[in-house]
């Protein structure tokens, strides 16, 4: 990789190159292999400041009937990740274009909550994420995501997934957003000029 972050290009490359894994289908199998790391990155993908890592994209068959949507925003509004994602965004003062949003496995799943391999996580966390995720603060969302970075030994601050039960979405956008202003007060960020 050129920089410390990763090359673009290089780490679209390397998400591309994943192994396939038995019941993991790959973003171009459901026609969204956007020249991105991940869809989500055509909404949430600043070049610099705070990531949030996420435990994969979306399974396979909501993907594929979901494609022109994802193609055009990169998520769908109406998922309960994305509603309380908006909501910790919106008590930041900050936008989709302030973060950057990445996966610790770029291969979708077979069913929705459906469990991914942990060598599925470790190769993409491997070849790709650990390389995105370089240099920046790292906001980890669920249990598999900070597992994950522990295992790798990239630094961050762990909170609930977004769509754990177990909290209200105002209580999980509240300490989303809390994570969020004190990853843009810390070294190597800058606060956005609209927050």
């Amino acid at each position: 990789m050129r920089d410390a972050r990763g090359d673009m290009t290089q780490l679209v490359a390397a998400r591309r190159a994943l192994p396939r894994m038995a019941g993991l289908t790959p973003l171009a199998e459901v026609g969204l292999d956007v020249d991105l790391v991940s869809p989500y990155q055509i909404s949430c993908g600043a070049p610099d400041g705070p990531a949030l890592l996420s435990y994969n994209f979306l399974d396979a068959p909501t993907a594929r009937a979901r494609r022109a949507e994802l193609a055009r925003a990169g998520y769908l509004p109406a998922m309960l990740f994305n509603r309380v994602l908006d909501a910790a965004l919106s008590l930041a003062g900050l936008a989709r274009g302030d973060i950057y949003l990445t996966h610790s496995c770029h291969l979708l799943p077979p069913a929705r909550s459906a469990t991914v391999p942990r060598a599925a996580i470790d190769a993409s966390m491997d070849a790709v994420t650990r390389h995105e995720l370089a240099s920046r603060p790292v906001i980890a969302l669920g249990r598999a995501a900070a597992d994950a970075c522990r295992r790798f030994g990239l630094p961050h601050v762990a909170l609930p997934h977004p769509s754990a039960r177990g909290l209200t979405a105002k209580d999980k956008a509240r300490r989303l957003a809390d994570a969020l202003l004190r990853a843009h007060a810390g070294p190597g960020c800058r606060r956005p000029a609209h927050a």
